[in-house]
């Protein structure tokens, strides 16, 4: 589906999605309306999603991270698509994902301090009913950060 090239240009824009058009056609070795229509060709199949800014969250006050894992007794379909709508409501949750091994649900999450947090956990525990163990872990210093695919 994908060639070297598209590879290539992937790969670059992970690492700075400012590139211009020319930059990108210049550093695969083609001309910028081929690499435009290859980067086309990417968004539309849904390989490149979107672009973003990465910004700092110590530089924003948001330095405090946790992780918060959940138990659940109620599998539902209901009750799962009651708990994702729930947890999207949270601008704090960076990540969420549904588990398999002891805990059901885990969830990354961004604030500016312990008090943030506990107003946070507060607000998620008595916004979502059937949960029967949240275990939260805190982040004491990150190591490795990155949001670049392994191309």
């Amino acid at each position: 589906m994908i060639d070297h090239v598209d590879r290539m240009l992937l790969r670059l824009l992970q690492e700075d999605g400012t590139l211009s058009l020319a930059e990108l056609a210049d550093r695969v070795n083609l001309t910028t309306t081929p690499c435009w229509k290859r980067l086309k060709r990417l968004e539309e199949n849904g390989i490149l999603r979107q672009r973003v800014a990465l910004l700092d969250p110590v530089k924003l006050g948001l330095s405090f991270t946790a992780f918060v894992q959940i138990k659940t007794s109620d599998h539902s379909k209901e009750w799962y698509h009651n708990l994702v709508e729930a947890v999207a409501d949270f601008p704090e949750v960076m990540e969420f994902y549904r588990m398999a091994g002891e805990y059901d649900y885990m969830m990354k999450v961004q604030v500016a301090d312990m008090a943030a947090f506990d107003q946070f956990y507060k607000k998620m525990v008595n916004s979502i009913e059937g949960l029967t163990n949240v275990t939260s872990t805190f982040a004491m210093e990150p190591l490795k950060y990155t949001t670049a695919l392994p191309l």
